[in-house]
């Protein structure tokens, strides 16, 4: 790297962030809106915790941002080298650092603005280096629901998406799944009885029984296939693209992967962002 930047040289500063107490719902709206993977949570300026698209997936039914929220994230201060901050990104596997002074929110720097930098370095080794073993894809029949779950499990933050014949169609990443999102409300019931099966002298139709209805809000997904949500124009590159080449192209589409093909357009990989990060965690170009 010929140029020692500091994480002030390239976090962002105008930080969306939500007010303690908040709702779910203003979380989920900014999301989509700003087009962001996690917001802050502040008290008066001063950092308590931040909420992520992941978060919202976990616990759908949830709707307190102090219960959905990871409380005293892990941090960084804007002097820092840049070097760090991706070390640190690269060792938790976490996509973004709040940038604290004396605990007030002054920033944000996240993976993509790190791999924003990298593409600036004239980095020309090949990104075969850095692609990940173990891609995970799904078919493009596979309904949007089941899609989710597969994110959730496989801790995969974007997943190929394939036809009949291997060829690859799409992609679909955690950003789109929460782009598709909506809060439903319902009411549910739940019958009660004050006899109980123990209770010999109690018969079944004699048991007083009692109905509780309460509201229920979750997230809901539509149960399409995920051919018809998928991003079909789909960014690509081989195993000989060079790592500034590939972080000029991620950087500009605000793409966190990019699916690695052959000249045949059969899957051969997928890279992610933050593996690019390792040029200058290692100081290797």
């Amino acid at each position: 790297m010929k140029q020692a930047l500091t994480v002030d040289d390239i976090m962002i500063k105008s930080v969306k962030s939500i007010e303690i107490p908040g709702t779910r719902d203003e979380v989920l709206e900014l999301m989509q809106k700003e087009r962001i993977s996690a917001v802050p949570v502040v008290k008066e300026g001063t950092l308590l915790g931040i909420v992520t698209r992941i978060d919202l997936l976990k616990h759908p039914e949830e709707e307190q941002i102090a219960l959905l929220m990871t409380r005293n994230p892990i941090t960084i201060t804007p002097e820092e080298p840049l070097s760090e901050a991706a070390k640190i990104l690269m060792k938790t596997g976490l996509r973004r650092l709040p940038v604290v002074v004396r605990q007030k929110l002054v920033g944000i720097v996240t993976v993509s603005d790190i791999v924003g930098a990298i593409g600036q370095m004239d980095i020309g080794r090949p990104i075969k280096d850095f692609i990940r073993d173990g891609v995970v894809a799904v078919w493009e029949e596979t309904p949007v629901p089941v899609v989710s779950e597969i994110i959730r499990l496989s801790k995969h933050d974007a997943l190929p998406v394939l036809n009949t014949k291997r060829e690859l169609t799409g992609i679909i990443s955690i950003t789109d799944i929460i782009n598709l999102s909506r809060i439903e409300d319902s009411v549910e019931k739940s019958d009660m009885s004050a006899g109980s099966d123990e209770d010999k002298w109690t018969w079944e139709s004699m048991r007083d029984t009692m109905s509780l209805y309460y509201g229920v809000s979750r997230i809901s997904l539509p149960d399409v296939p995920v051919k018809s949500v998928m991003v079909k124009d789909v960014i690509t590159a081989f195993h000989k693209t060079a790592v500034s080449d590939c972080a000029k192209k991620m950087k500009r589409n605000r793409i966190e992967q990019v699916p690695v093909i052959t000249a045949e357009n059969k899957l051969d990989g997928l890279l992610i962002d933050r593996e690019l990060l390792a040029v200058l965690v290692n100081g290797s170009q």
